[in-house]
């Protein structure tokens, strides 16, 4: 079995120290010593005789503290040279670079910069940059020299329940603050700098201009974007949404079915170099050159960098001709791209890769013993099937955790696609190399745009059937846990049959089934009051037990926010009620204090006010005469008189909150 070899230990040892290494946030001494220590007396027991069973637990306390180390290594805390340890208080000078395009929005263009100097002294550190739209008249591109003046911010966590956290997404990126760009506090400096990331670009541009010369369209441009140089930011959301609904997301993500289809064309293409003196020497070494060539053409996302790594050292194994264990070759990819960029573990889509590939590997041969077709297209319907069965079932709890949703049709669409993608991939490449010599024929262009609109439009109509999206399933991170338990469980039944495997199964699904009634029983008695934090619109849920009811003065504007707080809390029922000017909170009393600006009756509760549509009021005479235990303003007021407000609360010692600024104000009935 696979967790008896050494590599795949390794990896779980080195994902361990990872893990807490990233929750401990230490100073990297302390991992240092300790590693330091480990090593020594591995090396010690190593020299003695008879000692391996010391001599495993101690690789193995090793390997968590070479994990531990590198993940503390990553902070930016730890890195002397980073640039918040070098920036003063007030504004300060910034030399940038841009180094990665992100996908715009409505108000800015969006870029992963690096700050190489903060008041002339060298630093390092990746940041995030928004141009604001319309700010200059161009659009910047990596290796782009800017000076700024001023200084960052920190990058908001979201202000509403259950929101998409783009703070922690940014985060396991490594960037961990923000600077807009906005005139006249920076200048584009006219500095010839090249670097690999503006090498990659620039080849990706004359690839694009190419085939925008061959009249290809637009949409179909993104689609090829996408699969042949990794990057989406042309594709349409609509587009991206068809292909999740489909459950062929992965299509659009350049990864290890990319990188595997193109191994076998390379290994096709290259094969007469075997004939040749050393030839398999240097088939071999031309294989990893294009194949890591491409991945930075792709720019090195995190899915290319796991399956160039896992298909070179593949590569390897097969030119040595030595019977190859998959799942070693796997473990030891990921060993080594950890150990190079730990935080990769804490990406989503690195995480849905491996658990993709490792359940095909595992999974499939069981599905190919459990029924073997002798008719061969039906075989080859059947192995398709059992790949996409495999995969499904691998990411399913990563899946319904970040997403909450799950495609019933995808074995349609990966049998609709995949068959096919070896030559939409093959013939990209053609129609790529003759573009960029200006040697593509109309026709040849035209029968490739067409095969792009066909592949859209097989997924966007699997896409669109709605009866098959099952969505707003509710999935936290210990059914993640219970779930992979379980799913491992089964499967090691399923191989071998034993009175103990299925007593594991068993105890496992009552595990499981008996988290899932405690939460679903916790949801039921929970209550509480929130006030959202919305623009130009007050809304307020009221939670009582699985029940929602909302109250705003736009329904349409909080959809999302009512969806994602509905499938997280695991609300059965929802419905609208009209915005009261008082809600009686056992014994206190909230009041909404709008655009009328009318006092409060007389009470003996403790009152909590909520200042909605900027109301016209002396506030100090307010607090005077209501004397409020708290005050509370949210979206719907203008900034400037929030802040007035928020000074006059200072003065008088009364709590303020802005949900602009501290997010959603949550009530707790249970308190």
């Amino acid at each position: 079995m696979f967790f008896r070899q050494n590599s795949v230990k390794l990896s779980l040892f080195l994902i361990i120290g990872i893990l807490l290494g990233y929750y401990a946030d230490t100073d990297p001494r302390i991992p240092l010593l300790g590693t330091s220590i480990s090593l020594a007396l591995l090396a010690l027991i190593f020299t003695k005789k008879g000692k391996l069973l010391w001599f495993g637990t101690l690789a193995a306390i090793t390997t968590m503290g070479i994990g531990f180390l590198a993940i503390t290594m990553a902070q930016p805390n730890n890195q002397n040279d980073h640039y918040s340890h070098v920036h003063g208080a007030g504004p300060n000078q910034y030399l940038l670079q841009v180094q990665e395009v992100l996908k715009s929005n409505a108000y800015a263009h969006n870029y992963i910069g690096s700050i190489i100097e903060v008041n002339q002294k060298k630093t390092n550190g990746k940041i995030l940059l928004s141009l604001k739209i319309d700010s200059v008249g161009t659009k910047l591109k990596p290796d782009d020299r800017i000076s700024y003046y001023g200084n960052y911010s920190a990058i908001s966590p979201p202000l509403n329940p259950h929101q998409f956290n783009y703070k922690n997404y940014l985060n396991n990126l490594g960037i961990y603050h923000r600077i807009p760009l906005e005139t006249p506090f920076f200048q584009i400096r006219n500095e010839l700098v090249t670097t690999s990331y503006g090498w990659a670009f620039g080849i990706r541009e004359k690839i694009t201009n190419a085939l925008k010369n061959a009249a290809m369209g637009e949409k179909e441009l993104g689609i090829v974007q996408a699969l042949l140089l990794g990057q989406r930011t042309e594709v349409s959301a609509e587009t991206i949404n068809d292909y999740v609904n489909a459950g062929a997301i992965h299509i659009l993500a350049v990864s290890g079915l990319h990188i595997g289809i193109l191994l076998i064309i390379l290994q096709f293409v290259l094969a007469p170099l075997k004939q040749i003196r050393h030839g398999q020497i240097i088939q071999l070494t031309l294989i990893l050159l294009i194949l890591w060539g491409y991945a930075f053409l792709a720019g090195f996302s995190a899915s290319i960098v796991r399956a160039v790594a896992m298909f070179s050292f593949l590569a390897f194994a097969m030119s040595l001709n030595r019977p190859t264990n998959t799942f070693n070759i796997l473990a030891l990819s990921l060993f080594f791209i950890l150990l190079i960029e730990p935080m990769f573990l804490f990406q989503v889509g690195f995480q849905m890769s491996y658990t993709a590939v490792f359940a095909i590997l595992w999974i499939y041969p069981m599905l190919q013993k459990l029924w073997s077709p002798s008719n061969t297209y039906i075989k080859r319907i059947w192995q398709l099937m059992s790949v996409s069965i495999a995969a499904q079932l691998g990411v399913l709890p990563i899946a319904l955790f970040y997403f909450h949703q799950f495609p019933g049709l995808f074995f349609l669409s990966n049998l609709a696609i995949v068959p096919f993608l070896g030559v939409i991939l093959s013939m990209g490449i053609v129609v790529i190399a003759l573009a960029m010599i200006n040697f593509l024929p109309p026709a040849l262009s035209f029968f490739y745009n067409e095969m792009i609109t066909l592949l859209n439009n097989v997924v966007g109509w699997i896409g669109n059937q709605e009866s098959f999206v099952f969505r707003g399933i509710p999935f936290d991170l210990a059914q993640v846990l219970l779930g992979y338990a379980l799913l491992g469980c089964v499967l090691f039944l399923f191989s071998q049959r034993s009175a103990k495997r299925l007593l594991s199964s068993m105890v496992l699904l009552i595990f499981f089934q008996s988290y899932l009634l405690y939460a679903n029983y916790n949801s039921q008695t929970k209550e509480e009051i929130i006030v959202l934090h919305q623009s130009r619109n007050t809304a307020l849920f009221h939670r009582t037990g699985n029940t929602l009811a909302i109250s705003t003065t736009d329904q349409n504007s909080i959809q999302h926010i009512q969806e994602d707080y509905m499938t997280a809390e695991r609300i059965k029922r929802v419905h609208l009620d009209t915005l009261h000017n008082s809600y009686l909170l056992k014994d206190q009393l909230l009041y909404v204090l709008d655009s009328l600006g009318t006092y409060p009756p007389k009470s003996n509760r403790e009152t909590l006010v909520l200042m909605t549509q900027s109301p016209k009021i002396n506030l100090e005479r307010f607090i005077d005469s209501v004397k409020p235990k708290f005050i509370i303003a949210d979206g719907s007021n203008y900034r400037g008189a929030v802040q007035r407000w928020k000074q006059t609360c200072l003065q008088k010692k009364i709590p303020f909150h802005y949900t602009g600024e501290k997010g959603a104000f949550y009530f707790t009935l249970d308190d």
